[in-house]
């Protein structure tokens, strides 16, 4: 992707005054609910209208969309509503009636980006179009298959480019539906700063109540803008109920983000000063989370020690950590001073952790 700046063209051509929004239903469900959804987002800050024609579901016997016959309805947005309008596909089928339909916007999906050969037959069907094309991380965090799917879609000769930040699945339960692993993204943004990315918070949150914050967070990070699914009643949707918002909550969510522009100086320091912040709050976020997580196998190791009543403190075990970790420390720009100062006081909690569990 050597001229990757081609690929931020179609934005730019956009003039935007605030960043791209991409708004819709999880699902298209039925001719008057898309059309409905559709006129109230009309003369917002809407650019696209999307909605799910094809869903790819977890376990069969779920809704799975509503097929082709979904494309004419969004036809119809189009003609009534003046919105460009966006969907996913995942196979050259799904491809041609796109097309066919003169969707503005195509996105594929996260199950797909996993797969090389799925992202080949659509680059193969999409081959030279100037249509927008969008491809979601995969599932897992894994940024040399999320670049591999943009590559060869550019191998394709398609040139309206970017790509959709929608968090990554775990095992471990977590507050999101998504766990966002931001600095991800950040890298990403960092190796092509060219390269449009749009986050997806219904995905990341799955839950309406969190769409705000984690937008701002996207907008601190210099995100291009975002894709958030919109029903006129969320409890009663077909798919995805807890994470979808109202037309009228999509509006107020917009004109409470801070969007930050770039007119002088100043406000060049202070959007750079926010993004760095919000890249400090997302990476403490992380390392208590680890910290949390260290405490617990400490646990398990108090547990340990109480059964076969060994001593809490192993000396030599503990020096040994702390000399390695003084070296790597220094290999990262760390002084011994704060390793040693942050490693003494991560052995405490440890100390105290154990030593609770054995006089329990």
């Amino acid at each position: 992707m050597e001229n990757s700046k081609q690929m931020r063209k179609w934005l730019d051509d956009m003039n935007l005054s605030h960043p791209l929004v991409i708004a819709g239903p999880c699902s298209a469900e039925t001719e008057e609910q898309v059309l409905k959804i559709a006129h109230e987002l009309k003369d917002t800050d809407v650019n696209y209208f999307r909605s799910g024609i094809w869903k790819p579901r977890t376990r069969p016997g779920n809704f799975e969309g509503v097929g082709a016959i979904g494309l004419k309805w969004l036809q119809k947005v189009k003609e009534e509503t003046g919105l460009k309008t966006a969907t996913e596909v995942a196979n050259k089928a799904h491809v041609d009636l796109a097309l066919e339909h003169d969707i503005d916007l195509l996105w594929i999906g996260a199950r797909s980006t996993v797969s090389p050969f799925i992202v080949q037959e659509i680059a193969d069907a999409l081959k030279g179009t100037d249509k927008i094309v969008l491809v979601k991380n995969p599932v897992n965090p894994d940024l040399s298959l999320w670049l591999g799917a943009v590559e060869r879609l550019y191998s394709a000769d398609i040139k309206n480019l970017g790509v959709i930040h929608r968090g990554f699945s775990t095992y471990e339960k977590t507050k999101y539906r998504n766990i966002p692993e931001w600095q991800l993204a950040i890298e990403l943004q960092t190796k092509f700063p060219d390269l449009p990315i749009i986050n997806d918070p219904s995905h990341i949150t799955g839950n309406r109540d969190m769409i705000f914050d984690v937008s701002q967070t996207a907008l601190d990070l210099n995100f291009d803008g975002l894709i958030i699914e919109t029903h006129y009643d969320p409890d009663n949707a077909w798919s995805d109920a807890a994470q979808q918002v109202t037309p009228k909550t999509l509006i107020q969510i917009m004109k409470d983000l801070r969007i930050r522009k770039e007119t002088d100086e100043e406000a060049e320091y202070n959007n750079n000063l926010s993004n760095l912040r919000a890249q400090i709050d997302i990476l403490d976020n992380q390392l208590v989370d680890l910290l949390g997580k260290r405490m617990k196998v400490s646990d398990g190791i108090g547990a340990l020690k109480k059964q076969k009543n060994v001593a809490v403190l192993q000396s030599n075990r503990w020096n040994a950590i702390l000399g390695n970790m003084i070296l790597e420390g220094e290999q990262r720009g760390l002084s011994e001073e704060f390793v040693l100062k942050m490693f003494k006081a991560i052995h405490q909690e440890s100390i105290n952790h154990q030593e609770k569990i054995i006089n329990s």
